[in-house]
């Protein structure tokens, strides 16, 4: 069994109420890591750690739930930047010939604020205390979509491309401080949000998939735990895709 060296470290999770982020905070928990799990919907604290209601888009909000995880353990130790939202619409629609919609501002504005900006928001405020507790593990969730690009998603694209870029510049900025840098790109995860979607949909989904199925949000926090652990210590600034196999053109 490979040593994972992540016990007792402290490990915050952001978007960590339901899905990947919920899998993931359980599995941090699992390995026996103090875990801070953040979301903007209210949630019971996982095994071994706590529940902070946090808005990942507003620094002061970040800004003092880094204080208090770093008051009540000491340290931070892993950061998981995981939280993020969805406001699907095309760039302009027209329908018979007519402009039927756009993408409005509120729309591209608000996927960007969470999913770029609170990234760099919750990253600027946790690094600090990793320079000064001799380095850490940052993750980012990028996805897939981030590499080739998707229908419908302007915003989300654009924010989890953004991703990839800063994940690559903080690993060349933070190596010096043996911080390592990475992040995950998954597939089509079978979340409670994707569940519910029409079954056409889902099986629109397996069959884009080479392996034949959706992945499980457990797959993905397998991907960051071990990113995270001793096992991954020389990677950094990578985007590991966690797709079942999904290619550009598939």
């Amino acid at each position: 069994m490979i040593e994972t060296g992540l016990r007792d470290k402290v490990v915050i999770v952001t978007g960590g109420a339901a899905g990947i982020g919920k899998a993931t905070a359980q599995r941090f928990a699992q390995e026996g890591c103090r875990v801070a799990s953040w979301d903007v919907k209210e949630a019971p604290p996982e095994a071994g750690g706590i529940f902070q209601k946090v808005d990942t888009s507003n620094a002061a909000a970040v800004d003092t739930a880094v204080r208090e995880v770093k008051e009540r353990w000491g340290a931070i130790h892993v950061l998981v930047n995981n939280a993020g939202i969805l406001r699907d619409s095309q760039l302009v629609k027209f329908k018979e010939g007519t402009l039927a919609g756009t993408m409005s501002e509120e729309q591209f504005d608000s996927v960007i604020s969470v999913n770029l900006k609170g990234v760099f928001l919750c990253a600027r405020a946790v690094v600090p205390h990793m320079i000064a507790g001799g380095g850490g593990v940052i993750l980012n969730a990028s996805s897939v979509v981030g590499l080739y690009g998707n229908f419908g998603q302007t915003n989300y694209v654009a924010a989890k491309a953004g991703l990839i870029g800063m994940t690559r510049v903080w690993a060349r900025e933070l190596g010096k401080h043996h911080i390592r840098v990475n992040a995950v790109a998954p597939g089509f995860i079978a979340t409670d949000m994707v569940k519910s979607m029409p079954d056409k949909i889902l099986q629109s989904m397996k069959e884009h998939t080479p392996l034949g199925r959706m992945g499980q949000p457990e797959d993905i926090a397998n991907a960051y735990l071990w990113l995270a652990s001793d096992a991954a210590s020389f990677v950094s600034g990578t985007v590991l895709s966690v797709d079942g196999g999904v290619v550009t053109g598939t």
